[in-house]
């Protein structure tokens, strides 16, 4: 794996809360295996959800055709398209039926650098730190799409694969998630102090209405 993954994670990794697993997931590494070539990515920020205790959460308002997999078996991607536009990726956790994932903010690059930089190229011309810094950006630098909604990341023979990490990381650091508008305040976005690939934090912002009459 050319030294920068740790072994394959086991199921039993993922068979916790999703607030126990997500400061776990720093560090380690997800790979995606392709014809195109092999990228993968050293986890640096994630944030956790609680399911249907949680009003930030997918599962909040219970079971629907787009969340299902957040109630199956852990250690399973939850993939879902946002503004219309954007795919991102959550790792499912806890026992099966309880919907608890953490979804995968950013990460540094550690193999397939080329790929993930003409990947992301037609989105324009990025710095390295910045090739997976942020959900949307890490989906589009790994290749990961709708197809890959429910993939098994604890099976080796999946191509999208998650590994423990290859070595210590630094301090791992707790606030607010991103984004959310139910919840704000909740600590359960965190990531590796000075890391430089962590996305910078923006509080929810209401959506202006649209006044134009469409």
């Amino acid at each position: 794996m050319n030294g920068v993954n740790g072994g394959l994670l086991p199921r039993s990794f993922f068979d916790e809360p999703a607030v126990e697993v997500a400061p776990r997931l720093l560090g380690c590494v997800l790979r995606m295996f392709s014809s195109e070539g092999d990228v993968a990515v050293a986890l640096s920020e994630v944030e956790a959800y609680a399911g249907e205790s949680d009003p930030a959460s997918h599962a909040y308002h219970g079971l629907t055709q787009r969340n299902a997999v957040m109630y199956g078996p852990p250690g399973h991607a939850y993939v879902y398209f946002t503004y219309g536009m954007h795919f991102c990726v959550n790792l499912v956790c806890s026992a099966e039926g309880t919907a608890t994932a953490v979804l995968l903010r950013a990460g540094a690059i550690v193999a397939g650098t080329e790929l993930a930089r003409a990947r992301r190229s037609v989105h324009g011309d990025f710095a390295d730190r910045d090739l997976a810094r942020g959900p949307a950006r890490l989906c589009q630098a790994l290749g990961i799409g709708r197809a890959h909604n429910g993939i098994d990341v604890c099976d080796p023979v999946q191509p999208l694969r998650i590994f423990a990490a290859p070595g210590p990381v630094g301090a791992v650091c707790a606030g607010p998630r991103v984004g959310v508008s139910s919840a704000a305040t909740v600590p359960w976005r965190f990531w590796i102090e000075g890391d430089p690939t962590v996305s910078p934090y923006r509080a929810h912002t209401p959506r202006r209405a649209n006044h134009s009459g469409r």
